[in-house]
């Protein structure tokens, strides 16, 4: 999303005229299909255009080695529309959506299984299992069913316009919020309004640690609490919608918005997509899953097709959508980018044949801000214009009166607006919403500076201590000598680099968006930022610690004055210096970085400003504020820098909590959530470059399932500092593995598809069959023990890996599980982690559907993807 005028997208207002309707072929597709030509749709503008397949889907080039020939799909819902015939993508334009009539009719509900007592409770969105009971899984279906059932009888009493009304956003400046559905009778409307950490454009709110630092805690609980609170700062402004979160992987490491997601695995992302869905919306404000899907860079985020192969799409990026639709999520945002040739806001197989289908979703799809492309997409699974333009401004949309023309002239029918409007007010309905009591907006996003709109509400609460416990808990110690860490009250302390200090000329949100660095980094740029209240930079939290330490302290924060900066170090009994490197989103531009990073290295001088520190001092500390990996070869081995803190986006506390780590109050326990490589060139993908914003720019995602460390393990590449990794002023011991199978309580139910399963079957199809009970219930549980061997508490965070069969065509090692043990020095603890069969199964591509490869499957337990301390066999 972007909160200034962007360049128009390529297809023209599609939907200005109405066109006879003409019946297209009522047959439907198998995903990802072999794919037909079919009836081309009538003659009218859209269809003189280059046609190509609604879903395009791409053929996986590695399948498991139990390929069934029980391959043949059954036929979709009439929700998903006749796909297209396929030609190469070499055409200027994007697929085109035939103006057309279609059949319709809505996905079903995924059936409710009977609750089981420890396994699948029915739940609630605003009560949901407590994060302690990971194993479970909730049932949200009953609370959905009365959810409908309320929506439904709500729409049957609105006229055709009423009902569009719903679907289509006011436009940018026409409310408070940055995206608004106007009220309709007793329907008190809607307030969507970024961002993924923190409520954006608001005062007196808090900025809580980046998403990629939330996941550098690999702490579920503070996951969970972190959202909660969000979540309660989102419904006290009078938020309907909060816009995250934001779970695309970290594919290409330069990208701009990498910091606003929970990093590079899908697992990892998973666990950090399910627990936010969780708090957020236990706080009753409705989550908002983005960016849907492939969103993995900024150069050209809207004049780019991800192309990517079926399997991959499923096992790596559909992954933490699903785990949070599963979650009870209620709303999805469709990117700006074409998926395999077609916009992901009209993309047909990845909205109605993954999300809606295979996913069992819900809730309803918005598009992303003038992401939508036609009217028609209305018939491919976009359910919500947003903000309800066709360009900024611009006073007109595909939906709106287009969208009852269109149904007045039979070409989409009346049942799919029924269906729109039924998902939107089901999710309304579903968190509570319609409550008298829900909080009314109470702010301007668009005019802040508007006193008669601008309520100045303080949401804050006492959410800056759990800030600081996020963050300090989510820091990273890469390196740590002779013991440099923590520090034992030095004589003489110095801090170099303008990253320590506060804003040196007009405080923490001097710049719009945060697109701007000046003083220490926080957070990144762009409609994933927030305002702060308040922000305490390193610079007043070690003086703070200074005056009680009875410390002599200095500082040098200019980073180019490299022998200032060292002779400021002469003669200091540590020397810390700060290095940051920042991106955001690409409508900002910060010293010639278009949103994606240029490049891997230290903003503002910083490497050589180490090198100039280390040549002068030989207890030189490094803490890095960075939104993802830097290349630290210039310095690393640098005899003289004793320890390398990764301090990452810590929100409005991020000094408090350096200090705490530093001086030893918390024992550091992040865990990295991508991998530092040695050398740019070692990384799987690279940023696309190039594109002129006219034709489209084409992504191959040629390295598959090989994504960060799974990459990093096939070509047996060593990095510097791998996915997982993170020391502790302790030292764990792991002993004692075992791999059970999990009882069975209700055989009877599902006996017969983990029979099919268990012998490398292809599973079932159908509406919600990605998320199904069978599937993701607990089935194997790897237990052991991890003990406290060194002289202090601390927390470790053990993690599972599974090695697939060897002909499954699986990375080598990929993350199944983790949890985090705190103990005290000689303590031990037992440690439960369970298996689901969706984590032992692959995505089969001949039979859609996840499946066993046939082999022996292996694990290993350790402290990150490269330090295994036990090894075992599953009893498959």
């Amino acid at each position: 999303m972007w909160t200034i005028p962007v360049l128009a997208l390529l297809v023209a207002a599609r939907a200005s005229a109405a066109h006879s309707p003409s019946t297209l072929s009522s047959s439907f597709f198998p995903l990802p299909s072999s794919l037909s030509s079919t009836h081309a749709g009538p003659s009218s503008p859209q269809a003189t255009l280059p046609l190509r397949s609604l879903s395009t889907s791409v053929t996986s080039t590695s399948s498991p080695a139990s390929s069934s020939s029980e391959s043949s799909s059954p036929p979709l819902p009439p929700s998903v529309l006749t796909t297209l015939g396929i030609s190469a993508l070499t055409e200027l334009g994007p697929s085109v959506i035939p103006v057309t009539s279609y059949p319709f009719a809505p996905f079903p509900s995924p059936s409710s299984e009977p609750p089981i007592p420890g396994v699948y409770p029915a739940s609630s969105p605003r009560h949901p299992p407590p994060v302690e009971s990971s194993a479970l899984v909730p049932d949200f279906a009953p609370a959905w069913t009365r959810a409908y059932e309320k929506a439904k009888a709500k729409v049957e009493t609105w006229s055709l316009e009423e009902k569009v009304s719903v679907t289509t956003g006011v436009g940018l400046t026409s409310s408070r919020c940055i995206g608004n559905i106007a009220p309709i009778k007793d329907f008190s409307g809607l307030c969507l309004e970024d961002s993924p950490l923190g409520v954006r454009l608001v005062d007196f709110a808090t900025v809580f640690p980046a998403a990629i630092n939330a996941a550098s805690t690999w702490k579920r609980s503070l996951l969970r609490a972190r959202d909660v609170a969000m979540g309660k700062e989102h419904v006290g402004k009078g938020v309907n919608v909060a816009l995250g979160p934001m779970m695309n992987i970290v594919r290409v490491v330069q990208g701009g918005r990498n910091w606003e997601g929970f990093g590079a695995d899908p697992f990892l992302a998973g666990v950090g997509a399910y627990e936010t869905v969780l708090g957020m919306q236990s706080a009753g404000v409705q989550a908002c899953a983005k960016h849907y899907i492939n969103n993995e860079q900024e150069n050209q985020r809207m004049m780019e097709s991800s192309n990517v192969d079926d399997r991959t799409q499923h096992e790596i990026y559909v992954a933490p959508f699903l785990r949070s639709v599963m979650a009870g999520l209620a709303s999805v945002m469709c990117s700006y980018n074409l998926v395999n040739g077609t916009y992901a806001c009209e993309n047909n197989h990845t909205l109605n044949g993954i999300l809606k289908n295979d996913l069992g979703f819900q809730g309803f799809v918005m598009s992303d801000w003038t992401a939508q492309h036609s009217t028609m997409s209305a018939m491919t699974g976009l359910d919500m214009s947003m903000p309800g333009d066709i360009s900024f401004y611009s006073n007109t949309s595909y939906f709106g009166a287009n969208l009852t023309a269109y149904v007045e002239n039979g070409t989409i029918p009346e049942a799919r607006v029924d269906d729109m409007a039924t998902r939107i007010l089901a999710s309304w309905y579903f968190l509570g919403q319609d409550s008298p009591n829900y909080p009314k907006t109470n702010f301007n996003a668009i005019y802040p500076l508007d006193e008669a709109t601008n309520e100045h509400v303080d949401v804050q609460d006492d959410h800056g201590e759990l800030v600081r416990e996020v963050h300090r808990s989510s820091i990273v110690l890469l390196k740590n000598v002779n013991d440099a860490l923590p520090l034992k009250k030095p004589r003489k302390l110095v801090l170099i680099g303008s990253d320590a200090a506060p804003a040196h000329i007009a405080g923490p949100n001097e710049f719009s968006d945060q697109g701007g660095v000046d003083g220490v980094l926080a957070i990144g740029w762009g409609s994933g930022s927030g305002w702060f209240t308040y922000k305490i930079s390193p610079y007043e939290a070690f003086q703070a610690r200074a005056r009680i330490d009875h410390t002599s302290f200095s500082w040098f924060f200019d980073d180019f004055n490299l022998v200032g900066a060292a002779t400021a170090a002469i003669q200091r009994d540590v020397a810390i210096v700060f290095i940051q490197s920042d991106s955001g989103e690409g409508y900002i531009t910060v010293d010639g970085n278009v949103g994606d990073r240029n490049n891997l290295t230290a903003w503002l001088n910083g490497d050589a400003l180490v090198q100039a520190v280390a040549s002068q001092n030989n207890n030189t500390i490094v803490v890095v504020n960075s939104v993802g990996p830097l290349i630290l070869e210039p310095w690393i081995d640098h005899p003289n820098v004793t320890a390398v803190v990764w301090a990452g986006l810590g929100g409005t506390e991020t000094g408090n909590a350096l200090v705490d780590v530093i001086y030893g109050a918390a024992n550091p326990s992040g865990r990295l959530p991508y991998t530092i490589a040695k050398s740019p060139n070692d990384y799987p993908a690279q940023l696309a470059l190039g594109g002129n914003g006219e034709e489209i720019l084409n992504i191959t995602y040629s390295e598959g399932l090989f994504v960060d460390y799974r990459h990093f393990d096939a070509a047996n590449i060593a990095p510097r500092f791998e996915f997982g990794f993170g020391m502790s002023y302790t030292e764990f011991e792991y002993s004692g593995l075992s791999i059970t199978p999990v009882e069975d309580v209700d055989q009877d139910q599902d006996g017969q598809l983990e029979a099919n399963w268990l012998a490398g079957k292809p599973g079932p199809q159908g509406v919600g069959s990605s998320t199904a009970l069978w599937l993701h219930r607990a089935a194997y549980t790897v237990s052991f023990t991890v003990q406290n061997t060194g002289q202090v508490a601390g927390t470790e965070i053990p993690q599972v890996y599974l090695h697939f069969p060897a002909g499954a065509g699986e990375p080598p090692s990929v993350l199944r599980g983790f949890t985090d043990v705190e103990l005290q020095p000689g303590e031990e603890q037992s440690v439960n982690v369970t298996l689901s069969r969706y984590d032992l199964s692959v995505w089969d591509v001949p039979s859609q559907s996840w499946m066993r490869a046939l082999g022996t499957y292996s694990l290993s337990v350790g402290a990150s993807s490269r330090d295994f301390g036990l090894e075992g066999t599953l009893p498959l």
